[in-house]
């Protein structure tokens, strides 16, 4: 970002200096309590150029505040609120780290996005490698699920055995946190069980051998595509494919092709982060009690099953579905208002207009020719609710275009955003790790009963 070095000039980082007004908001205090840090020698100052004011070292104001752990603003309404780098939602748009994340998402492929997020880099060519062991693990734990489990209860276990093949995943050290993150995803991909002709998983088969990513762009923003090598050392990857190559026949049994494996890859990249989700939540109360990062996983994991949260685009798939079969929205939207259903796919209390994650899907929706009756679909099922409630498209609407124009489940779309918010999640324990421990720990407001009161008395007897 602008405030640090360019890489390989081979200059060194000059320190950030900090205004008393930006240390007393980093430290979520008064500027009075600034200057109290100072005389109590907490914090030191240079008078700022001029002779007017002080500024502060960044790192020295970073450092305190995690030994004081950072007060946080007070939010409206009483909403919770949470200092993070990683995602700005601002009008009808979203960033992450300060770039807009729908041109992320279009230039670069998932595991590039994933790297932004961890490290402020952007290593192009990034590649994730899924270890032996922990994918065999995997693959035998999510081989032994009945065949009616869905892909979230398979990937919650799957998270399990990676963690259990993993005996460093005590080490929060940030590094071992990138590492375990870098082989978790794969392996997550690598035992799902491919979908096989009929539209049914093959239990505790999947495609090749294992996971990998790194694929590039072409020119057209298609992907390239390439089979799965082994890289020695116990690592599988693939050659030069990327992740949304390794997931798709996870999902569907028709064959890729480029444009449709960049919807795909899209999507992933779009879905990794957005800001303070019901999951992401989960995920970082976790964190800061210093959960390891499969366990801080499963923490998001267990949210996303929700049917408000991951499960949404399901929903709206079912709804697509049947718009397709009875010839048009106004009687499928019909049903839903008068049994008192909420249309799915439609409105996000953080957009007043069009999710941008819906718009960056649908453009490239719009170049697949078999994907224009589900769009077409979706744009009626837009139209027709308007007259009664203006409410524009959001993420789940696109994820259902792409699975019901791709032959996919309905839980498609719900194990792309599994697969995908892994990454953000993650990037929000390496943030949270660095923040006082158990910081999350809210002070419930009791509404019971006052004591004193008696012992209650017994309503029963034991059965003779």
């Amino acid at each position: 970002m602008t405030d640090q070095a360019a890489a390989g000039d081979g200059s060194e980082r000059t320190a950030q200096r900090l205004t008393t007004r930006e240390t007393a908001e980093r430290l979520g205090v008064k500027p009075e309590t600034v200057y109290a840090y100072v005389s109590r020698g907490q914090l030191s100052s240079n008078r700022a150029p001029g002779g007017r004011g002080s500024t502060f070292d960044a790192a020295e104001v970073d450092a305190l505040a995690r030994r004081t752990g950072r007060r946080e603003p007070a939010s409206p309404a009483g909403e919770l609120s949470f200092r993070t780098g990683i995602t700005l939602i601002e009008g009808d748009r979203y960033c992450f780290r300060g770039v807009d994340a729908t041109e992320l998402a279009r230039r670069h492929t998932y595991e590039e996005i994933a790297e932004w997020l961890w490290t402020g880099e952007l290593r192009t060519g990034a590649r994730f490698t899924a270890p032996r062991e922990a994918l065999a693990a995997a693959r035998r734990t999510v081989g032994a699920l009945p065949a009616h489990c869905g892909s979230t209860d398979r990937l919650r276990v799957a998270v399990v055995a990676a963690a259990a093949a993993d005996p460093l995943r005590f080490d929060l050290s940030r590094e071992a946190v990138l590492g375990s993150a870098r082989s978790l995803i794969p392996t997550l991909v690598g035992a799902l069980p491919a979908v096989d002709a009929d539209g049914a998983r093959g239990v505790g088969t999947a495609v090749g051998n294992g996971v990998g990513g790194g694929g590039e762009r072409d020119e057209a923003g298609a992907l390239d595509e390439a089979g799965e090598r082994d890289e020695g050392g116990g690592a599988i990857a693939s050659a030069g494919s990327g992740l949304a190559h390794q997931l798709w026949p996870k999902l569907t049994a028709r064959p890729a092709d480029g444009a449709s494996l960049a919807v795909l890859d899209t999507a992933l990249g779009l879905l990794i982060d957005h800001d303070l989700a019901a999951s992401t939540l989960a995920a970082r109360v976790a964190a800061s009690a210093r959960a390891h990062p499969y366990a801080v996983v499963s923490a998001g994991l267990g949210v996303l099953e929700g049917p408000l949260h991951g499960a949404a685009s399901g929903l709206a798939h079912r709804m697509l579905t049947e718009v397709l079969e009875r010839g048009g929205a106004a009687p499928v939207v019909a049903d839903h208002l008068r049994t008192g259903r909420r249309v799915p796919g439609l409105g996000h209390r953080l957009y007043a207009g069009e999710d941008p994650r819906a718009t960056a899907l649908f453009a490239l929706l719009a170049d697949i020719p078999r994907a224009a009756p589900a769009l077409a679909a979706a744009r009626d099922v837009v139209t027709t609710t308007a007259r009664h409630t203006p409410l524009h498209a959001n993420v789940d609407m696109a994820l259902a275009v792409l699975s019901v124009s791709s032959g996919m489940a309905s839980e498609a779309g719900e194990t792309v955003f599994a697969i995908s918010r892994t990454a953000g999640w993650i990037a929000h324990a390496l943030e949270e790790y660095g923040e006082r421990p158990l910081r999350m720990r809210p002070i419930g407001q009791y509404t019971g009963p006052r004591p004193p009161r008696p012992l209650p008395d017994a309503t029963g007897s034991p059965s003779q």
